[in-house]
């Protein structure tokens, strides 16, 4: 059976507002009955669908990256959000692969032929982001290759830790790979894809304060 999160949402802090958290709440635990759908949590807040930095939005994000629901129960698309945010939110809960379902459509959610282009663009912009961003890994991985530098041999405790968990960044490969002639953007982008999650402005204030320690 399907596990829906309904999520209810009115812009101000008024009391009037108050009746109108509990019709949506009533309205969608009709639509989750009459899916048979099995609800797994509601969550309702105040804020204004233009911020997206709301602590309920938040919960419902982290819910289906915990892959605890797959469907969201809203009244309208505009509880989720609206401007910018309500487009980027359509566009987070669509890589997690949630179904929408809305009160307004007594289904699933239907976007308007001007939203659901401006998802398509923006998931292409993002797919060319990540290819851009790995061919940089490997640019910055064969330079440092090529000036000398051995990861198999240089890199500590490789097979122990591996992607985003890897917190320590290893001072001695920058200083290496610093020698080398290295730019702190290749830096970065090398140490990153052996999993250390390093910026181009980590990496220069960990080298920063590696010659300061030795000019002490």
């Amino acid at each position: 059976m399907n596990k829906a999160l309904i999520y209810c949402r009115v812009s101000t802090m008024k009391d009037a507002q108050h009746s109108s958290i509990e019709r949506q709440k009533e309205e969608l635990l009709q639509l989750a009955k009459s899916y048979e759908f099995d609800v797994y949590k509601v969550i309702s807040e105040k804020a204004s669908g233009y911020d997206i930095e709301r602590e309920g939005i938040l919960e419902v994000l982290q819910t289906f990256k915990e892959n605890e629901a797959n469907v969201l129960l809203i009244q309208d698309e505009t509880r989720l959000g609206r401007g910018n945010a309500r487009i980027a939110l359509l566009h987070a809960l669509q890589k997690e692969n949630v179904e929408i379902y809305s009160v307004s459509h007594q289904g699933e959610l239907q976007l308007s032929e001007s939203d659901s282009m401006v998802l398509e663009i923006v998931s292409i912009v993002e797919e060319y982001q990540r290819k851009l961003h790995n061919l940089k890994i490997k640019r910055g991985m064969k330079r440092a290759v090529e000036r000398g530098f051995q990861p198999a041999n240089n890199l500590k405790n490789q097979h122990l830790n591996s992607g985003r968990d890897r917190k320590d960044v290893p001072i001695e490969e920058i200083v290496r790979l610093r020698q080398k002639k290295l730019t702190f953007a290749d830096i970065a982008a090398t140490l990153r894809g052996f999993g250390y999650e390093v910026s181009k402005a980590t990496v220069h204030r960990r080298y920063q304060e590696y010659t300061d320690k030795q000019l002490e």
